[in-house]
């Protein structure tokens, strides 16, 4: 379990609060924290990269060492992913939270915090094993126990038990040694998984420094509001200038989104993307 704030900005840090059950997780959950956080980029070399396009550099200037949004767990990023498909980040939070109470394990006793989480995101083993197991004849298109699949359509979850299958079976490899055009390759040929899924786990489960979600709403509003093209494919064309660091330019173009995912919570609840 992790609970990280960041400091007032004049030390240019984050607290990082862990609980373990096994202090030789350790090392394991400091690796962990530092891939969320992106700490092992090189911020003033990719800073440079991107102020070498005019319309970047004044986003540059406004957000300096920008860093990618990552993940503890690349697994449970994509079913997020899946989860967020074409619906927004707060409907896709209600159903992930949903599913993790009805599928994920109890969190450990010594683990909890007031108001803190109570479950651990399902695995993929769990959720290939919920999924093989509910009915595909669902008169109103949802799974027959609503405590398994909560009011979620039946092609997201067959979506997400066709990936829950590959990790399971190994057709599937997202690990921090997974090479990124192999996953492109096998994500793609998942049923329910497209572009803009691929280069979400690309750039957040994998930290692919040059993965670029054109499609995505928020990156093309970003984009638009900076003068640049809002259609996907001139914006991709556009975007070749910023190889091989179209991650980071697409998270500055989230950073100068006016979107509540852009700025830093009020208050500091406990957090969780998986516990170590």
């Amino acid at each position: 379990m992790a609970s990280l704030t960041p400091d007032d900005g004049e030390r240019g840090r984050i607290d990082a609060e862990l609980r373990l059950t096994d202090l030789r997780d350790l090392t394991s959950a400091v690796q962990r924290c530092r891939r969320l956080l992106d700490l092992d980029a090189d911020p003033v070399g990719i800073d440079e990269a991107m102020s070498a396009d005019p319309v970047l550099a004044e986003l540059v200037a406004s957000t300096p060492g920008c860093r990618l949004p990552g993940t503890t767990d690349p697994e449970e990023l994509a079913f997020r992913v899946v989860l967020g498909q074409q619906v927004s980040t707060t409907a896709a939070g209600t159903t992930g939270a949903r599913l993790t109470r009805a599928v994920g394990d109890p969190l450990p006793d010594a683990l909890r915090v007031p108001d803190g989480p109570t479950h651990l995101f399902p695995t993929a083993e769990a959720l290939a094993s919920a999924g093989a197991s509910a009915s595909s004849d669902d008169d109103d298109g949802t799974a027959p126990r609503g405590a398994a699949w909560p009011g979620m359509p039946a092609s997201r979850r067959e979506t997400l038990h066709g990936v829950a299958d590959a990790l399971t079976s190994g057709r599937l490899r997202l690990d921090v040694g997974a090479p990124w055009a192999e996953v492109r390759r096998e994500l793609a040929a998942l049923r329910g998984i497209g572009p803009w899924s691929v280069e979400m786990i690309a750039l957040r489960g994998l930290g692919d420094p040059d993965a670029f979600p054109a499609t995505d709403l928020g990156t093309r509003v970003a984009a638009e509001a900076l003068g640049l093209p809002g259609d996907p494919r001139p914006l991709t064309a556009r975007a070749e200038a910023w190889r091989p660091w179209r991650s980071y330019a697409t998270a500055l173009l989230w950073a100068s989104s006016d979107h509540a995912v852009a700025r830093l919570p009020q208050s500091s609840p406990h957090t969780k993307e998986s516990s170590p």
